[in-house]
């Protein structure tokens, strides 16, 4: 495709420098299915030079999991209790509340290679009524809680390569998320027959306590002096385990198409699709974890001089098929500003 101008393509370009390096919801890692958000906010460099430098993303993301779900269908507590999960019952869970600020620091060497950190604070609360519930009510001895958590995420480090075409539009990504956050949290037991500090689920924790892999690979350009797209693929793969626990495997791919024709709202939207297998190992539950999940995400960024821009997403699933009993939530929300010095 040939660009309409050298300056249009710098600037359809422009976000190549940090494009998809938080596709897969900038800090979180876990195999879950309904846990996370694959929203890539980087697309949004707007007005920014592409020159080498720093560019500092300040991002909130909030997600509640208040929908109970089975399968691709939603499901009441009163049956989730009723389901076999291995051979017991099924854990019966109430909500899982999630708030997260990342920080992200972006250094661009020159057009062709950069690297991005993303340093994530997590802020959960989460109810369960345990395995022993009829829905309603929590069954004895049947592992209920409450827990309150706030610290450290995972830490992600991802470097990038984006001089395969002169227009510096192809690349790949690759990196590592650290084991950083905390995966041996406790909560308070709301269980009366057994009193006392519980472990928080492994999914639940800050942090899973495994190294991952990160390997992707993202492709944009124009269709015409108002409209550009971008398409991208992301895996990430943990490396070892940790006390018994692996979570499982996720693939995320997104595409997404951007009006250019208003210089001073610019919207857009992406389809997000999320794929993750199972967690393993004796900590983890090997049964409800992991599944399928599209999201349409609707968004619009607002350039504020020439170095900041402000966004906002909201996303809404549009297929949720999950392994055994999970939360889901009903649509999620994002907003972020982004400053280059």
């Amino acid at each position: 495709m040939v660009m309409p101008s050298l300056r249009r393509t710098r600037r359809s370009l422009l976000p190549l420098a940090t494009l998809s390096v938080t596709a897969f919801f900038p800090h979180l890692a876990l195999a879950c299915a309904s846990c996370g958000c694959t929203l890539s906010s980087d697309w949004d460099t707007l007005g920014i030079s592409n020159s080498s430098g720093l560019k500092l993303d300040l991002r909130y993301d909030y997600l509640n999991q208040n929908q109970l779900r089975s399968g691709s269908h939603s499901i009441s507590p009163g049956a989730a209790s009723q389901i076999s999960n291995n051979g017991n019952p099924q854990e019966v869970e109430k909500y899982t509340r999630n708030d997260y600020l990342t920080m992200g620091l972006d250094y661009s060497f020159n057009a062709s290679w950069g690297v991005d950190l993303q340093v994530p604070y997590i802020f959960r609360s989460h109810s369960t009524l345990g395995t022993a519930s009829d829905g309603v009510t929590p069954g004895d001895g049947g592992g209920q809680y409450s827990s309150h958590t706030s610290s450290l995420g995972d830490i992600k480090v991802i470097g990038r390569y984006q001089g395969f075409t002169p227009q510096h539009n192809l690349g790949v990504m690759f990196g590592l998320k650290l084991p950083t956050g905390a995966h041996d949290d406790t909560a308070a037991s709301t269980d009366p027959t057994a009193p006392g500090p519980v472990a928080i689920d492994r999914g639940l924790q800050p942090g899973t306590g495994t190294t991952d892999g990160i390997l992707g690979v993202y492709y944009m350009d124009t269709l015409n002096k108002n409209w550009d797209y971008f398409g991208q693929a992301l895996l990430q793969r943990a490396l070892d385990s940790s006390d018994h626990y692996r979570p499982g495997d996720g693939i995320n791919l997104n595409v997404g198409l951007r009006y250019m024709g208003n210089a001073y709202v610019m919207p857009q939207i992406q389809l997000n699709v999320r794929h993750v297998e199972r967690d393993e190992g004796a900590n983890a539950d090997t049964v409800s974890t992991g599944g399928t999940l599209a999201y349409l995400s609707p968004g619009v960024t607002v350039p504020v001089g020439k170095k900041t821009s402000l966004y906002s997403f909201v996303q809404v699933p549009v297929y949720q098929n999950v392994n055994g009993v999970q939360l889901a939530p009903r649509y999620t929300a994002t907003i972020g500003a982004r400053y280059a010095f």
